[in-house]
């Protein structure tokens, strides 16, 4: 047997053994009078977050997508991987990321352990052609291992980055928002009405706000807890300045006070405080221009500059 064919064969044995563990990690969470309690509490989630889906078949241009959204459903509520802790934590990461559907958590849930198999397969395949360690199975199980785990939490760190950079769009155009609701309430607008048109008037300069603050409208029309409405408003954008805001929302509820000269006082806070910001910025860019500066314009400059006398000068030493 050749050495190819060895390491090809320990490849295999290495999938194997991975699946394997995986597979009794699975029996191990599914057996016993624990484990059909939890299937029947994930079969139960997922009839409820399926619930979204329309169960006729889809048409021929979303049908692919459809499916797969479903069958990622399917996968991630019966990972028995995640716990309901867990679970929760990464609910809130999707809401402020943009993805209020039922079933976002187990497709994000599915997507990540099909990322860490990919990432441990093709480093289970390419690892022996590492240097120095490469040929050692040890290690190269290791490095599975280590990919595995990897690859798992490459996901997670996707829509915490999605939901960093929608929390910047928003944080922009908040004090616009404000100044909107201000105008609304001064002319004598409720809350929830006000909020509605603010919420219109933002589509499409900042969809992201203006969602969050239609979802926040619809709430305060259809539940009669505003409170709660507000506070979920808060916890899906997750800023401070909004936070701020539903605190003075919710005191003047409470006690009758008017919110116009709250407002007003709000927005001309955040207001100064986004053109601190922006000036700040101002300020880091200049020592940032430094390095791009030197190494890609001032090398462009000396050789416009400097380039017509160093080629006089060698043509002069050519001729003597």
């Amino acid at each position: 047997m050749t050495q190819d064919n060895v390491q090809t064969l320990i490849n295999l044995l290495m999938l194997f053994a991975l699946f394997a563990a995986l597979a009794v990690w699975w029996m191990t969470k599914h057996g016993g009078r624990r484990g059909k309690i939890a299937e029947r509490v994930r079969q139960a989630g997922q009839l409820s977050r399926t619930d979204g889906f329309d169960e006729d078949e889809p048409n021929d241009d979303d049908g692919w997508r459809q499916r797969t959204i479903r069958r990622l459903a399917v996968i991630g509520d019966r990972l028995p991987l995640f716990d309901a802790k867990y679970r929760q934590k990464l609910q809130k990461e999707m809401l402020r990321s943009g993805y209020r559907s039922r079933a976002a958590v187990s497709i994000l849930l599915a997507l990540k352990f099909a990322t860490g198999l990919v990432c441990a397969a093709l480093t289970v395949m390419l690892g022996s052609h590492v240097p120095v360690v490469g040929g050692f199975p040890a290690v190269r199980g290791l490095m599975m291992l280590f990919v595995f785990v990897v690859g798992m939490i490459i996901p997670e760190y996707v829509v915490a980055f999605r939901a960093s950079r929608r929390r910047r769009e928003m944080a922009a155009c908040l004090p616009d928002a404000l100044d909107l609701l201000v105008i609304c309430t001064n002319a004598g607008n409720s809350l929830s009405v006000s909020i509605r048109r603010v919420a219109d008037e933002l589509a499409s300069v900042c969809p992201p706000l203006a969602g969050e603050f239609a979802l926040a409208a619809d709430q305060l029309n259809l539940s009669g807890d505003s409170t709660r409405a507000l506070h979920e408003l808060a916890e899906r954008i997750n800023l401070p300045s909004i936070r701020a805001l539903i605190s003075t929302l919710i005191q003047s509820m409470r006690y009758g006070t008017p919110i116009t000269q709250a407002l007003r006082t709000l927005s001309r806070t955040e207001r100064l405080a986004h053109i601190v910001s922006l000036e700040e910025k101002a300020a880091k860019l200049a020592p940032k221009m430094v390095v791009p500066m030197m190494l890609f314009i001032l090398p462009s400059v000396v050789a416009i500059a400097a380039g017509p006398a160093v080629i006089q000068l060698i043509d002069a030493l050519a001729k003597q």
